[in-house]
This record gives C-alpha cells, structure tokens and sequence, in this order.
C-alpha cells in the first residue's frame, strides 16, 4: 500500500475513534496511540526516506495535514467531554435555593448568668447600683474591712487560694461593698448596690461544691434601715425568683461582718412547706445568708455607724439555680454539655 493511502487511512481511522471517545481518559489514550513517538502516523513518515525526491514534499506536506487535523479533532473532542464533565458536575451539586437552609444554632446565655440577669434587673428596678471588682484581691478588703482581723478564727469558715501574703483570690463579693462604701458620698444619698461576680474557695469539688462559684450580694446603707427592710427585700428575692407563693423566713446566725446575723429560709419548692426528704422534714430550705451591717464594718469604711446603719446579705446562684430547677449535681453547670443547659431556654 503506497505512503499516502496508509496516511489517509489512518487519518479516517482516527478520527473516527476520536468522535466516538466518551471521556478524557480515553481521549488521551488516542493522542498517544495517533501522535505518540511510537504511533503508526510517526512510523508512517519513517517511509518517506524510500520515495523520491519529487514525491517526497507532497507527502511529507499531506503527513503534517493529518497529523494538524488529527491534533485539532482531539482538541476539540476534549473540550466537548470537559464541557460536558463541568455541566454534570455542576448539575450534580446544583443548590435548590427554595429549599430551606441548615438551621444554626442560636446561642442562649448560662443558665447561672440568666440568674444573675434576673436578679440585676430586679435590683436596678429598686433603685440599686451594679458594682464589679477585681477578683484577685487585697487582704485588707477581702478580710480585714470584713471586721476579719489577720487573727480571727472566723477567717478559717473561708478556706483561700492565696497568691502572697496580702494577695488572694477572693473568697465573697464583700471588697467591693467595703470599696463602695469608701468611696461613696452619703451626703447625695443612700448606698444601694449588689455586686455579682466568681469567688473562689480551697472546697473539694462535690455535688453540692465547688472551688470555684459565684455571688451575689447586696448593700444597702442609710439612715434609720432596719431588720424590716432588709426581710421585704429578701422576700422580693424570692418571690422573683420562684414565685410568690413561697415564704421566707429568718433564722437567727453568725458572721463576722453583720450583726445581728441570719439565714434566709424559703419555702420547700418540692413538698411547698409539707415536709419531705429534699428539706429533711423541716418544710424549709436555707438560701442565703445575711444580717445589718456590723458597726466596725461601717467605721472601717469612714461611715459613722452611730448615723447610719444597713443591711447585707449574700446568695449563691449557683445553688438557686439547683434549687429552681431540681439540679442535684453542681458540676454540671460547668461541663459545658450544650444537651443539659439546653434544657432550660424552654423552661424559663
């Protein structure tokens, strides 16, 4: 068979695969096969040394031509099977953008931060003042302004995490009432405050402790304040946060910075005063602490106590929380378990 038929019928031959390729894969395995250093158009031109001079050019020339032609139909077949290839592709990952999208989680505040929320807009709807500190404090404030002198054995019912000597990690919100009251002007009125915030203790961490929890306390000081307000206050403390059907009463106590000192009682949320395993049969359940400011307390901070007087007391959120929301494991407010603090974005 002369050159030239061979050429031509490798030609047909070609581009006959190269229309009926149906991927890339293919595609590039005809390129090679056609143009490829050991494909039959590359053996074919190996002939061209056996013809003549005058034969020679014309079919070198209509080589070449095959051999463009032949590179052009690949070109083009693969930019077909590429285009095709993108437009399933596309097709297959196509977003249907009536359908609705992936909900994303809202975010919703602690269930001990919605506590202290609660009980700050309380406060400041009475009128009262929200005051922050620093939680590594002093000696002086934290103990000593607390009527706590270095030698006071009431310092050990405070087991703290001390960084030196005069510095501590606190162990109650109390500095900075003792720094609100030094700081406070009486003759523009009087001091109303709470003062929320971590406190820190040397506790064994249990259901019911923690080394770390929080407070909240509160301050009030002016002239002619009684054993009565402070009753009312903590009354509306309860009421707001359980229900008005729960009563509060006061058990005669000790602390080293009010006197008389008291424990607040509510009612048993579980058995509503009946008597149950939960409050030991008593009807009632302790919540917090207080008492009318100690005399040395309001000296220490240049108030003059035979003018002025007040009231104090301190609660635990984190044990109101427990006890609003039958919690009976303290450490599960701080695993972070986004299924249990969940739970109570519906409960309210």
């Amino acid at each position: 068979m002369a050159l030239k038929e061979r050429l031509q019928e490798l030609r047909d031959r070609g581009l006959a695969d190269i229309s009926r390729s149906e991927n890339l894969t293919r595609i590039n395995e005809i390129r090679v096969q056609l143009l490829g250093k050991k494909g039959p158009i590359t053996e074919a031109l190996r002939g061209l040394r056996e013809l003549s001079a005058e034969e020679r050019p014309q079919v070198g020339s209509f080589a070449n031509q095959i051999r463009d032609e032949l590179a052009t139909a690949i070109e083009e077949r693969r930019n077909e099977l590429e285009a095709a290839s993108r437009a399933a592709q596309l097709n297959a990952e196509a977003i249907d953008v009536t359908l609705p999208g992936t909900p994303v989680a809202q975010g919703q505040p602690h269930v001990i931060q919605r506590i202290i929320d609660q009980l700050e807009d309380m406060f400041i709807g009475m009128g009262y003042q929200v005051v922050d500190g620093p939680e590594v404090e002093d000696d002086h404030h934290n103990f000593e302004m607390m009527n706590l002198p270095k030698d006071h054995p009431a310092r050990d019912m405070q087991d703290t995490f001390y960084l030196t000597p005069e510095l501590l990690m606190r162990t109650h919100t109390s500095p900075n009432q003792a720094r609100a009251m030094e700081n406070h002007d009486f003759n523009k009125g009087p001091l109303k405050m709470v003062s929320p915030g971590r406190v820190y203790r040397r506790d064994t961490d249990d259901a019911t402790h923690s080394h770390q929890f929080h407070q909240v306390e509160g301050l009030v000081v002016d002239k002619h304040v009684t054993m009565g307000d402070l009753k009312g206050t903590l009354e509306l403390v309860a009421a707001n946060l359980f229900g008005d059907e729960f009563d509060v009463r006061l058990r005669p106590s000790y602390f080293p910075f009010t006197e008389p000192s008291v424990e607040a009682d509510i009612t048993c949320f579980n058995c509503m005063g009946k008597g149950c395993a939960v409050c030991k049969y008593t009807g009632w359940i302790e919540v917090l602490g207080a008492g009318m400011v100690h005399p040395n307390v309001l000296q220490m901070a240049g108030v003059d106590p035979s003018i002025y007087g007040g009231f104090a007391f301190g609660l635990g959120p984190d044990r109101f929380a427990m006890l609003k929301y039958g919690v009976t494991d303290i450490r599960n407010f701080y695993l972070n378990d986004t299924r249990f603090l969940t739970q109570f974005y519906q409960r309210g």
